[in-house]
This record gives C-alpha cells, structure tokens and sequence, in this order.
C-alpha cells in the first residue's frame, strides 16, 4: 500500500513535524494494506483516548492491528520529503526508532530524504512531506 501524507510547518525555524509525518504515512499505509479506513477514522481525535496522542500510540495500534489479522511486516520503503534539516546525520537513528516501533528487522525497513529544490511550499520549508509503500506477508 503506498501513502502520501504532508503537513504545514507553523514555524519553520522549529524543526518538528518531520518524525509525525513520517509515522502518520507509515500508520495510514499499513492501514491501507489491511482494508482499512485510515488514520483519522480508526483514531478519531474527537475521541478523548486519541486527543492529543503521540503518533508513536498510532504505530504501536497500528502493529497490532497487523498482528491480530495475521501479518507481518514485510517491507516499508519510506521517502520523507522536506528542504531542512537535513537528514543524513540522522537517517540511521530515525531508520532504528522506526524499526523499534515495527518490531521489524532493519534489513526490512528503507528510509530515504529528499529535498524539493526551493520549489513550492516543501522547497520553502513551509511544509514536510513522506511517501511510504509498505507490503504486508501473511505470517
């Protein structure tokens, strides 16, 4: 299942956003993949128990999800978009957190950063943007 998912940064000097989206991309695809509705359905923040929760409560809900219709991860290819910061000094950390939260193996799990070379609002460092394609495997 392959995702997009893009926010507005509210202020750019503050460099947030950017592991939200990437877990928000990754919670909707495996979703997706699963046939079902997508993140702001099955984690309503008009319900009090998602008010406010951190993304990293959607991946964990997300993984069970996963696991209780019987899969498992079975690649994650994710591109996450953005002008700055850069990345690079901290794609191997992001890539282990992500795999933590999967409970995946990193052989498994790809990461990649782009910019959007000054082109629209991604390019302006208004906005931050990932691409995830994840295939599930039945266990």
């Amino acid at each position: 299942m392959a995702t997009f998912n893009e926010n507005r940064i509210e202020n750019p000097s503050i460099p947030l956003n950017g592991w939200d989206v990437l877990l928000h991309c990754v919670v909707d695809a495996i979703l997706g993949a699963l046939g079902l509705p997508d993140i702001g359905q099955i984690f309503p923040d008009t319900d009090p128990r998602w008010k406010g929760a951190e993304s990293c409560v959607f991946m964990r809900e997300a993984v069970k999800l996963m696991h209780q219709a019987g899969y498992e991860l079975g690649n994650l290819d994710a591109t996450l978009i953005l002008q700055k910061p850069k990345i690079s000094p901290f794609k191997e950390t992001i890539r282990s957190n992500l795999c933590e939260l999967l409970g995946a193996d990193p052989s498994v799990v790809n990461l990649k950063a782009k910019t959007h070379e000054k082109v629209d609002s991604l390019g302006e460092n208004r906005s931050i943007a990932a691409h995830t394609v994840v295939l599930l495997m039945r266990k």
